[in-house]
């Protein structure tokens, strides 16, 4: 006679384990590794300096715009009017390119020093 009562049973499924731990992985507490603080890092240097530019071009090309309108009779206020608010609209449009510039080498030599750190840190661990 044999007791099935105790015998060892163990299903593994692959899928099932690794859907188990995806879902644990959300609510675990998330910490930032060195290679992702060092991505953000080089994303922010680059990204700082084109958000600033396309909001101060869209708004001169806006500012543009209206001027057109003001110009072609659309909008009230004449030709003398459309060409002293396409002015402003145009240096704007103008500035776009030199803010980015100048915006993005301020924020590259600002995080330069610690984006040069962590990537040394990280370096040394994978060659050790």
């Amino acid at each position: 006679m044999t007791n099935d009562n105790n015998a060892f049973r163990y299903n593994y499924s692959a899928a099932g384990n690794k859907e188990i731990e995806a879902i644990r992985q959300k609510y675990l507490p998330r910490e930032e590794s060195k290679i992702e603080k060092l991505r953000r890092m080089d994303r922010r240097v680059q990204s700082t300096g084109v958000m600033l530019s396309l909001v101060v071009g869209i708004l001169g090309a806006l500012i543009f715009g209206v001027a057109l309108c003001m110009g072609l009779d659309v909008l009230a206020g004449g030709r003398v009017g459309a060409i002293l608010l396409s002015l402003p609209g145009a240096a704007a449009m103008l500035a776009a390119y030199p803010i980015c510039a100048k915006v993005t080498a301020h924020t590259k030599a600002r995080l330069a020093p610690e984006i040069l750190r962590l990537a040394d840190e990280i370096s040394a661990e994978h060659s050790a």
